[in-house]
């Protein structure tokens, strides 16, 4: 049975950002989907989710566009009158050296990566602070913790997501005590549409000290957990979930 929490999930149609908006419904709370351009998939997992019994609803917009930010948050007062837990899920990855980024490259990585998260959090905080315990959960990455994570990042990718972990840590100050601002960073994660090719997998697999490759549902796991209140006294946290790929 669905409760009265709503959740708002970005890049929810596919991948990771399927898996949390599942996981969250099995939890109980009503889901905002948004997508950029995967419609069908958003449409798909809408239905996944209320065949668990919550509501859902979907919602499109390019985050790299301040304009259409607002819109997105807006969305879940319009359907649901709240909004309880923000999970900043959408973002690009890519894997350009040094002399293959342009100014262009840079720019777009940062406008998801980053900017987003930070205007999302932004026009999100008020309805997050309406009712004392908001939540939100920011994707980070171990690109974004160490040079070296076990798999190929740039230097845009791996700078925004470093960025996204201190945007969470000053944003957990500014939040508090009403909304808790968390962060998970996943490792190497089997999230594609295809099946990652067995010879891959086997290579990132000896690569991790669980001898395994990630799933979405591991991340959705942890999402889920920062999400609810058996997280309650947790905030400014960021949560590797990579099988101990990277350590300190």
């Amino acid at each position: 049975m669905a409760s009265e929490r709503v959740a708002l999930v970005t890049g929810a149609g596919r991948g990771i950002g399927r898996a949390i908006a599942l996981k969250l419904a099995s939890r109980g709370m009503n889901l905002v989907l948004h997508f950029s351009r995967s419609e069908a998939e958003a449409k798909r997992v809408a239905a996944e989710v209320e065949e668990i019994g919550p509501r859902a609803v979907i919602v499109q917009a390019d985050l790299a566009n301040l304009d259409e930010i607002h819109p997105v948050v807006d969305r879940a007062r319009t359907s649901f009158g709240r909004l309880d837990v923000l999970v900043n899920n959408a973002g690009v990855y890519n894997t350009a050296p040094l002399e293959r980024v342009t100014p262009e490259l840079w720019e777009s990585t940062f406008a998801i990566n980053v900017r987003a998260v930070f205007f999302l959090c932004q026009a999100a905080a008020p309805s997050l602070r309406a009712h004392g315990n908001g939540a939100i959960v920011n994707l980070a990455s171990g690109g974004g913790l160490s040079a070296r994570p076990g798999f190929p990042v740039s230097a845009p990718y791996a700078a925004s997501k470093a960025g996204v972990v201190m945007l969470t840590r000053v944003l957990a100050l500014e939040l508090a005590p009403a909304v808790r601002v968390n962060a998970v960073a996943p490792g190497i994660i089997a999230s594609k549409p295809r099946p990652m090719p067995p010879k891959t997998r086997e290579k990132f697999a000896a690569m991790t000290p669980l001898q395994r490759v990630g799933e979405p549902v591991d991340v959705a796991n942890a999402v889920a957990f920062l999400a609810s209140d058996d997280a309650r006294f947790i905030t400014g946290q960021t949560l590797s979930v990579d099988g101990g790929l990277v350590m300190d």
